[in-house]
């Protein structure tokens, strides 16, 4: 089974409680099995064969985590937790037990498969879908590129394999990457600049993983403009920006910090520590697919912790958070600090 590679994590998160408070579904639900040691305890179960993935509550579980990777980047011992709640869906796939909404939500994503290039050049810009939607981001972002001095051809399209590998079904993942690579390479790009971190994530921790080798240098557009020193007309002020889980948690990628720096932004702490995640299932890419009453919920605890939910600058990384953020927060949210 692939949670065999994770028994370290499985041996020891089932008796350990320090990052119970950084579980963002246990702490909008007040249940335990949302916790890391439950999950690692009922996989433990499963292993010893007193549970089972006909029990569809525990599925359910596994499909609700929001894949943060808080726990993972805050541990001592840095067990992977995360690592293992996705080898746990890619073996609820394999045994033929994932849910009918994950299967029909996988077949759309296999579906959405393919990509065209839109410009010339050696330089591209990945606009995945999810960035793609939101029309605010996508106009501050090419203002961003007209500062650097760079037209990047746009390579829109849809999955690249992130969402597949989540769902647990990796070898459509794999699939899609392979596919990705060919084109990036028969489009002879070079640099592949990307907006969303989950795609970021994507190519460069999930490709290597595949054995997939992309034929480009791939860097987000925050370091790209730091990179480019582009000059800022005024200073952003005070903004509370909210540590992005990919960025943060999987890449340890120190972008936004250096785009905050560049445009004198003064970053304000948000809420009661910064070990949490606000990113409302960000890591979890379609949460907010298969659980939007959990990512209202999600929205509505960051809310809570806003100081003034009208008027505080809150800086995101990611169109997703933005959105649900917007949606069901209703808070004041900038994508990137210069937007």
């Amino acid at each position: 089974m692939n949670i065999d590679k994770y028994n370290e994590a499985i041996m020891n998160c089932r008796f350990c409680f320090m990052c119970r408070h950084l579980s963002a579904i246990g702490n909008v639900r007040f249940t335990e099995v949302d916790t890391p040691r439950i999950r690692a305890a009922m996989l433990y179960g499963l292993r010893t064969g007193t549970n089972s993935f006909d029990d569809e509550d525990f599925v359910d579980a596994l499909y609700r985590q929001d894949l943060s990777a808080c726990c993972v980047h805050h541990c001592v011992n840095h067990y992977d937790e995360n690592g293992l709640a996705l080898a746990a869906r890619a073996d609820v796939v394999e045994a033929g037990k994932a849910p009918e909404a994950v299967k029909k939500l996988a077949a759309k994503f296999v579906k959405s498969v393919g990509w065209k290039a839109e410009g010339t050049g050696d330089i591209a810009w990945f606009l995945d879908e999810t960035t793609a939607a939101d029309k605010a981001v996508v106009a501050a972002t090419k203002k961003l590129f007209a500062a650097a001095k760079v037209s990047p051809k746009v390579i829109p399209g849809g999955s690249i394999g992130k969402a597949l590998k989540v769902l647990g079904f990796l070898p459509e993942a794999k699939a899609a990457a392979e596919q990705f690579a060919a084109f990036l390479k028969a489009e002879g790009v070079k640099t592949l600049l990307v907006s969303n971190p989950a795609a970021a994530s994507a190519l460069k921790q999930d490709y290597p993983e595949f054995g997939v080798k992309l034929p480009c240098e791939v860097k987000c557009v925050a370091g790209f403009v730091v990179q480019s020193k582009v000059k800022f007309a005024k200073a952003a002020g005070e903004v509370y920006a909210l540590a992005d889980d990919f960025l943060r948690n999987y890449l340890g990628c120190g972008c936004m910090d250096k785009l905050l720096a560049a445009v004198k932004a003064v970053n304000k702490p948000f809420g009661t520590n910064d070990e949490e995640t606000y990113c409302c299932g960000e890591g979890a890419i379609v949460l907010d697919k298969l659980h939007p009453e959990l990512v209202k919920k999600l929205a509505e605890y960051v809310a809570a912790r806003a100081d003034d939910p009208k008027k505080d600058k809150i800086v995101v990384a990611s169109a997703y958070t933005k959105r649900v953020l917007v949606k069901y927060g209703k808070l004041n949210v900038r994508f990137l600090p210069v937007t």
